[in-house]
């Protein structure tokens, strides 16, 4: 990876651009799964690898804390945040709680041109065969719902998907192994619930597809070992 894919060459950045840099990319690469929960992350390295000093690393790191991304011990390190079953199972529990109460505050301010964009990326993830490509539509197809900024509301639940993103790729992975279409049908049946405007009906659908995928990750705790 060269300084010049990165942005600023760090000479020229303050330390808050430099941190802001470095969170991005790293934030990027755990959401991709090049790093899995668990993993160390040595200040060292990264800043080796992005051309920065270790000043800007640690406030990357205690950034991606912050949202929920990066566990920090102090006077040890920093890991990759992971996740028990037990952890899970309450972590999406609150995710059925205030996902949908977010989408229900936030469907006024969605229009037809969302919800267009929102059929689209629906019909993409039914198309896509590869896993990471899934991922990253599927967060954009439920962040994107979310435009109004909130108080506390929103951050949450960003905070909620980070911690849980590597567990929905593990489920992800099972789903298509199993030939199982569901998650597919709730996202069109959330479109169309979007497009009418029908509020009890999309906290309803959302509900469900969040219950359901944590119920499935249940049924395979050697996901968490």
């Amino acid at each position: 990876m060269t300084n010049s894919a990165l942005g600023a060459p760090p000479a020229l950045e303050g330390h808050g651009a430099a941190g802001a840099r470095v969170a991005s990319v790293l934030r990027d690469a755990i959401l991709a799964g090049e790093y899995g929960p668990g993993d160390r992350i040595r200040q060292e390295d990264l800043a080796v690898r992005l051309g920065a000093s270790r000043v800007p690393v640690r406030e990357a790191l205690r950034r991606l804390e912050s949202e929920g991304l990066v566990t920090l011990v102090a006077n040890t390190g920093a890991w990759v945040s992971r996740l028990s079953l037990a952890d899970c199972e309450e972590l999406y529990q609150v995710r059925e709680r205030l996902e949908p109460l977010l989408l229900r505050m936030n469907l006024p301010a969605l229009d037809a041109e969302d919800v267009t964009r929102l059929g689209e990326l629906a019909e993409r993830m039914e198309r896509s065969r590869d896993v990471e490509e899934f991922l990253q539509l599927d967060r954009e197809f439920h962040l994107s719902c979310y435009r109004i900024e909130t108080e506390m509301l929103g951050e949450t639940v960003v905070r909620l998907w980070n911690r849980t993103h590597h567990y929905r790729r593990a489920f992800t992975r099972v789903f298509r192994a199993e030939g199982d279409r569901s998650v597919h049908h709730e996202h069109h049946l959330l479109v169309h619930a979007i497009e009418r405007g029908d509020a009890d009906e999309a906290e309803r659908v959302l509900t469900s597809h969040i219950r359901r995928t944590r119920l499935e990750l249940s049924r395979h705790p050697e996901v968490f070992a």
